[in-house]
């Protein structure tokens, strides 16, 4: 049995490569953006979010890797999540540059406001303005952008 008599549906081979590629370029920009914001260990603190504060920081190269893990899987939920939306939703693809930049502001909002909150760390503020506008501008250029732009350029 080859590739060739199982085809994948079209919704999923359609939008493989800009899922692929936005959520590789995104998780990419964002992860080099926590590194010089947050320190080489940043990745740790994305792992906290599932072990713990004190098992993340203390796992070493384990927690690392399951924290960059984590990371790309969030960003690839990310860009599946816009191209799929895209199928109901066309002024995503058509409209890239203003739906990216928006898109970005939703991926940071619901990562600071349901994720983090719900996760093992509890994180809920208080805010300080200059992370907050740091994490939306990052959010908006580096993780939405990149997304939109994939599907508008790879996913027809």
């Amino acid at each position: 049995m080859n590739a060739t008599e199982y085809p994948l549906p079209s919704a999923r081979r359609e939008f493989l490569r800009p899922i692929l590629i936005g959520g590789a370029v995104a998780g990419t920009i964002d992860k080099i953006c926590g590194f010089i914001s947050f320190g080489i260990r940043s990745p740790q603190g994305i792992a906290a979010g599932l072990v713990g504060r004190s098992a993340a920081f203390q796992g070493g190269a384990a927690t690392w890797m399951l924290g960059m893990l984590l990371h790309f899987f969030i960003a690839f939920t990310a860009a599946a999540i816009y191209c799929f939306a895209s199928r109901k939703l066309e002024f995503l693809a058509d409209h890239w540059l203003v739906c990216g930049l928006f898109y970005g502001i939703a991926v940071f909002l619901v990562m600071n406001l349901v994720v983090l909150p719900l996760s093992a760390l509890h994180a809920t503020g208080p805010y300080q303005l200059g992370g907050l506008l740091q994490g939306l501008l990052v959010h908006m250029f580096f993780v939405g952008l990149p997304i939109s732009f994939s599907l508008q350029r790879w996913g027809k």
